[in-house]
C-alpha cells in the first residue's frame, strides 16, 4: 500500500505493526498470493510496482528473477524499501516519484503493478492512463485494490468519520469501476478476483482463509480486495 496525498500518509511503522497481527499475517498472504499469480512468471522482464510502500512486492519480484523498480512518493518508506532489498539480498531500483507522473519514457515495462494506490489518488483515471502509458506493447497492468462492498470497507468508513485521515480521504471501488478504469486508459481486461471475504477478526481469517482462492474465483461481492489483470488493445498494441 502506498499514498500520494499528505492526509493519508502511512509509514513503515503502520505495516510493521499491521503484519505483526495474526489477521495481517493471513490477510497480506492471500493478498500476495492473488497479485503474485496475476502477474505471472517475472523472471528477465521489466517490473514497476507503482507506489511500493515499503517494497515488499518489489523484493518478491526481485527474487523471482525480475528487473524490478519501485516508486512511491514517501522518503521513510523508499528508506524502507531499499533496507528490505538489501537485507534480502536482492537487486531492486528505486524511484521518488508519484503515479499520476510516472518518471519514465513510454513502454519501458514488461508488468506494471499498482496495489492498494488508487484509493488514495485524486485522478486514479490519469493514475492508470500512466500506467498504461509506460506499458509495453504485449504487457499487463495488475491492479488491487480495496473493495468497496464488504465489511472492512463499512469498518474504514467508520473510522474516517470519526477521524481518521487516512480512512476519509480513501475511495473504496467494485470491480465494475476498476475494470472502467482499465478500459478507459485503453486496457483490457482479462481476469478479475476477490479476495478476502472474511471480516476483520483474526479468528475469522484464520478459519475462513482456506475458502478464500475458492470464492474469489466466482465472485468479487463482500471482497475486501479486488484484483484485475489487464492487457492492452489490440490497436494500441499494434496487432
Amino acid at each position: 500500500m502506498s499514498t500520494t496525498t499528505a492526509p493519508t500518509e502511512i509509514g513503515p511503522k503502520v505495516y510493521e505493526t499491521w503484519r505483526a497481527t495474526s489477521l495481517g499475517v493471513v490477510t497480506e498472504a492471500i493478498e500476495q498470493r492473488v497479485i503474485l499469480d496475476l502477474i505471472g512468471n517475472v523472471e528477465g522482464a521489466r517490473v514497476l510496482d507503482a507506489g511500493c510502500g515499503d517494497g515488499v512486492l518489489v523484493c518478491e519480484l526481485a527474487s523471482h528473477g525480475a528487473e524490478a523498480t519501485g516508486i512511491d512518493p514517501d522518503p521513510a518508506m523508499l528508506a524502507a524499501a531499499r533496507a528490505r532489498t538489501d537485507k534480502a539480498g536482492v537487486v531492486a531500483t528505486f524511484r521518488d516519484g508519484r503515479v499520476e507522473r510516472l518518471p519514465f519514457p513510454d513502454a519501458s515495462f514488461d508488468v506494471v503493478a499498482a496495489i492498494t494506490v488508487l484509493c488514495f489518488v485524486g485522478d486514479a483515471s490519469g493514475a492508470v492512463r500512466e500506467m498504461a502509458r509506460v506499458l509495453r506493447p504485449g504487457g499487463r497492468l495488475v491492479l488491487g485494490e480495496l473493495g468497496r462492498l464488504s465489511l472492512w470497507a463499512m469498518s474504514r468508513r467508520l473510522r474516517g468519520w470519526f477521524g481518521a485521515a487516512t480512512w476519509k480521504a480513501a475511495r473504496f471501488r467494485t470491480a465494475g469501476e476498476l475494470r472502467a478504469l482499465a478500459e478507459q486508459a485503453g486496457l483490457s481486461v482479462t481476469v478479475t478476483r476477490g479476495a478476502v471475504f472474511y471480516p476483520p477478526i483474526g479468528i475469522c481469517a484464520r478459519a475462513l482463509a482456506p475458502h478464500d482462492p475458492w470464492l474469489g474465483r466466482f465472485t468479487t461481492f463482500g471482497a475486501a480486495f479486488i484484483a484485475l489483470s489487464a492487457v492492452p488493445m489490440p490497436d494500441r498494441a499494434g496487432r
